[in-house]
């Protein structure tokens, strides 16, 4: 950082604000991401692997991070009896490829069987083979996916180019105290979360205004990613899929019905000063989960 910027900053801040200040910019550097939008073929691992490698080829080099909809492999939902996999199956050497391929993170979500245990689990997989799992908390039990997947018991938060980075899957978008921020010695617990998703049309106005309300309670980024066509079931998807600034603002978006590749930088510095400029995280309540 320029000694000169930060002798300003320590002029026209107080010490808190500086600390955050000079922390955040100390670590955090713009971060591209790229998303995916686009169709899923009903129970066909090989035709949406084929889609998504191809798709995959419009991801702009310097992309750090990619997003794909939730259970990318087969829509949702499937008998995990039928189409759950290893950690060491196909899906997760394909994303292990793809990251290693596009010198990026990529995530998505599909059915894992752990310890003879069924979960839908998010797979946050690095560039140099290593990755992360998160395993949705909140089946989809009106639909009847929690006779289907165990829920899972811990949050995760990941770091990228010094962003702090809440993932979560659909259905999670409805509770906000899962996706809580949390503000603590002059650190906000994360930067960004995303939602990965299989959310039909008939709810885009859930979808469209939670995405804005969790970005606008936890002021942090926000992404969403959906899908688009039909299903065995009867359900449309509209995909929808976008990105929402800490302001609540929608700075991305992919049309509704299109497939698509986007792409979008988040800005760190605009993030922090908005955060600096209106910081509610000291006023935040604090709480537990259970």
């Amino acid at each position: 950082m320029d000694k000169l910027f930060v002798l300003a900053k320590i002029k026209l801040l107080s010490n808190k604000s500086l600390i955050l200040h000079i922390n955040d910019f100390k670590d955090m550097t713009d971060l591209n991401i790229a998303y995916i939008q686009t169709d899923l073929r009903w129970e066909d691992k090989a035709a949406n692997l084929e889609n998504f490698s191809n798709l995959l080829d419009k991801v702009q080099p310097g992309t750090d991070l990619i997003l794909l909809p939730e259970t990318f492999t087969t829509a949702f939902p499937v008998d995990p009896r039928q189409f759950a996999e290893l950690l060491d199956g196909e899906t997760m050497n394909w994303l292990r490829s793809k990251a290693k391929e596009k010198n990026a993170v990529v995530c998505g979500t599909l059915l894992l069987e752990i310890d003879h245990t069924y979960y839908n689990s998010l797979v946050w997989m690095r560039p140099d083979g290593s990755y992360e799992l998160y395993h949705k908390r909140h089946p989809f039990s009106i639909g009847g996916e929690n006779n289907l997947v165990k829920k899972g018991e811990n949050q995760l938060t990941v770091e990228l180019k010094g962003w702090r980075i809440r993932p979560m899957v659909c259905y999670d978008v409805r509770f906000p105290v899962w996706a809580r921020n949390r503000y603590e010695n002059g650190q906000y617990e994360y930067d960004l979360a995303f939602y990965l998703a299989n959310f039909p049309d008939s709810r885009m106005i859930v979808w469209n205004g939670l995405l804005v309300a969790r970005a606008i309670e936890n002021q942090s980024y926000i992404i969403g990613v959906n899908r688009i066509g039909d299903d065995p079931n009867g359900l449309h998807y509209s995909g929808e899929s976008q990105v929402v600034n800490a302001r609540g603002e929608v700075i991305s978006k992919i049309e509704p019905y299109q497939e698509g590749v986007a792409h979008c930088t988040l800005n760190a510095e605009k993030l922090t000063h908005f955060r600096e400029k209106f910081p509610l995280g000291p006023d935040w309540d604090t709480y537990t989960v259970q």
